[in-house]
């Protein structure tokens, strides 16, 4: 499985927001590091499909992401995903399965097994209402593997989370590249730095590091320093 993507620019006016990024990810976990405002949202929304690009293209093993089949295995969690207070964890995936076209005995079967995937099989009659942050992270990640996808974006999962629910999505993440492509966008070094199998660094719009990345390796943080300075955190 690779995703392949060639000159993707997005154009504001007389800004550049993605600057002609050009990257082939293979399967596992593709940490995105960036401070707020280099790009990896406009980026992810790109490859996702949700936002047009001025200029370029992507694939999935040649399947453009206008194609049907390109959204069939896609699976997104964008910074800020949209869900109904008063539905229950489990009526809400039920819902976004319908929306995909899973019957019902397989979307049934499909949310049983997600919530206890991401640890919410004790929630899932509950209201999101009454979720707390990580719960309701956990629950957008579960809405986004509803279809098994084969392409996993996953934007800035972690923003507001205390540490405890940090480790615990980060573990989440992490046991789910094995046979998917996953992206994983943060402005938070100890996010990615020792789940991510491929390093990918942005800043101003561009690609700035892009290599196979080493668990072991303890210069990611400064290398972040000596790009952002101050920022990190």
């Amino acid at each position: 499985m690779e995703l392949t993507v060639q000159g993707l620019t997005k154009q504001y006016k007389e800004k550049t927001a993605v600057d002609h990024v050009t990257l082939r990810l293979k399967e596992g976990i593709n940490g995105l590091l960036g401070v707020n405002g280099a790009g990896k949202t406009t980026l992810m929304r790109m490859l996702s499909g949700v936002l047009k690009p001025t200029a370029g293209t992507v694939s999935l093993d040649g399947v453009d992401i206008s194609s049907e089949d390109y959204r069939a295995v896609l699976g997104y969690l964008p910074q800020d995903f949209g869900y109904y207070p008063d539905f229950t964890g489990l009526d809400f995936l039920l819902y976004l399965a319908a929306l995909k076209g899973l019957s019902r005995p397989h979307a049934k079967r499909k949310a049983g097994e997600l919530l206890e995937l991401v640890s919410l099989q004790d929630m899932g009659k509950k209201k999101i209402k009454t979720y707390s942050g990580g719960m309701k992270q956990r629950l957008g990640i579960a809405q986004a593997l509803l279809n098994d996808p084969h392409l996993l974006i996953v934007d800035e999962p972690t923003a507001g989370l205390d540490p405890k629910e940090r480790v615990k999505f980060r573990r989440l993440i992490a046991g789910l590249g094995e046979d998917t492509v996953v992206l994983f966008s943060t402005h938070i070094v100890s996010d990615v730095e020792k789940i991510a199998d491929h390093m990918l660094m942005m800043s101003d719009g561009r690609i700035i590091l892009n290599e196979p990345w080493d668990k072991q390796r303890t210069d990611l943080e400064r290398l972040y320093m000596e790009e952002f300075g101050g920022e990190l955190e």
